[in-house]
């Protein structure tokens, strides 16, 4: 099911990213228990009144040297392409600018529902500071402060009245959804092509060629299965080949449908900070991740390239540690009949189930090997363990005190659960809860 998207959307200093921040709450103050997650990010996922969506802050997209009315352009261009609903923010100190005005022809223009958010509205003295914005034709201006939080519950009450209806995919239980995500130009189409069997995708060398969530059905060995792929040209000309970071965007409605999500790599290229980045959200976003190397004919090759490659993945992506990886070419179809079986491999480990005497078992004999931790002559206590959830496998530790549990002593368990079930290239949970709760 995909998510609703929410954009951020005005000109520089208005507090974009202060309501971002406050929008998504303390998401990113998680900690996470595998080193390596990038934390700068210009997206997150929040929820408000039991509903899920994602958040683009257009003020992180950096356009680099582009003048700043071209980049607010393009920003709120990529905000049209991307989002279901739209955020417009305007500093109610400083009343309507002209930057103001240039960006709600934009946004008007696009036909997207919009909701007029009024920011450093502090104190009800400064409410007729408001009426002026009802002149930008958005309909009734919110008042808000992003410093000091207030209005955001009125404000995201408009939010959501705009989502669309709920996005139900028609595809059987047993049918397997997968994407592939990757940033420009690694090959994720011709892949698409080669897995399928047909020239159903765009292929091109320039990069960005391919946009929109287009699934591609097929049945193979009595498996049915669904490739989610960003398929369809691209205008030229448009922001897209601009900045790679609306790679990040353009994978997270794919993620959100997928069961298994294949992070692709240029074999020629190498390793870049936005790999992590995409590979990141597929991660947090708990879905089942295989990690694979495409191009790799085009490299020339001893008989340690495969194993230095592959520790150099290892090193960069140490939140993917549970993730196997395959080399292949999408031209030369190599290696590539080994695509569909590990699929099949990680969808199935990432709805596993385990029974609770058996899961208990194992825990007890990992305590029993490696006792729990202490703090401040306080000892963790782990008196139950019980499967909640799969998609992906969710655990819940029931322990005296919850604070006890050290993430470093989190990472054993969770070592000892992969080593007596499996679960190879799906993320679990752990969650910690008090005894009687």
């Amino acid at each position: 099911m995909r998510k609703p998207v929410v954009a951020v959307v005005g000109r520089p200093n208005v507090g974009k990213s202060t309501i971002f921040n406050r929008i998504i709450g303390d998401r990113l103050a998680i900690v996470e228990d595998k080193p390596g997650v990038t934390r700068d990010r210009i997206y997150s996922s929040a929820e408000w009144l039991n509903t899920e969506f994602n958040v683009i802050d257009t003020g992180g997209i950096d356009l680099g040297d582009e003048p700043l009315l071209k980049q607010m352009r393009q920003q709120a261009e990529i905000a049209i392409d991307e989002a279901d609903v739209i955020i417009f923010m305007v500093n109610g100190r400083e009343g309507i600018t002209a930057a103001d005005e240039e960006v709600a022809q934009i946004l008007f223009r696009s036909k997207k529902p919009v909701v007029l958010a009024v920011n450093k509205i502090d104190n009800p003295e400064r409410m007729s500071e408001v009426y002026e914005f009802y002149g930008l034709g958005f309909g009734e201006p919110v008042a808000i402060s992003g410093a000091h939080g207030l209005g955001l519950g009125d404000m995201l009450d408009e939010v959501i009245k705009h989502f669309p209806k709920e996005d139900v995919d028609d595809y059987d239980e047993s049918t397997i959804k997968f994407s592939l995500i990757g940033r420009p130009n690694v090959g994720k189409s011709s892949l698409v092509n080669a897995i399928v069997g047909k020239e159903r995708a765009i292929v091109s060398d320039i990069a960005g060629t391919t946009r929109d969530a287009i699934d591609a059905s097929f049945t193979r060995d009595g498996q049915e299965y669904v490739i989610i792929d960003t398929a369809g040209m691209r205008k030229k000309g448009k922001v897209y080949e601009s900045t790679e970071k609306y790679s990040v965007l353009r994978a997270l409605k794919a993620i959100d449908r997928s069961d298994v999500v294949l992070v692709v790599l240029n074999a020629e290229e190498g390793i870049i900070e936005q790999d992590k980045k995409i590979a990141g959200y597929a991660h947090e976003a708990g879905r089942a991740v295989v990690i694979v190397v495409n191009k790799w004919d085009a490299i020339e090759k001893d008989d340690k390239t495969l194993r230095d490659f592959e520790q150099k993945i290892r090193d960069h992506f140490l939140f993917l540690d549970y993730a196997p990886i395959l080399f292949v070419s999408a031209q030369t179809k190599q290696r590539l009949h080994t695509l569909l079986p590990m699929i099949d491999t990680v969808a199935e480990n990432h709805a596993m189930r385990v029974r609770t005497n058996v899961l208990n078992d194992v825990v007890m004999d990992a305590v029993m090997m490696n006792p729990t931790p202490t703090d401040k002559g306080r000892r963790l206590k782990i008196n139950y363990v019980t499967q909640v959830a799969t998609r992906p496998p969710t655990f819940v530790l029931f322990v005296n005190d919850p604070e006890l549990l050290h993430f470093s002593y989190k990472r054993f368990i969770d070592n000892r659960i992969r080593e007596a079930f499996g679960f190879k290239g799906t993320p679990i949970r752990i969650i910690a809860r008090r005894k009687n709760e």
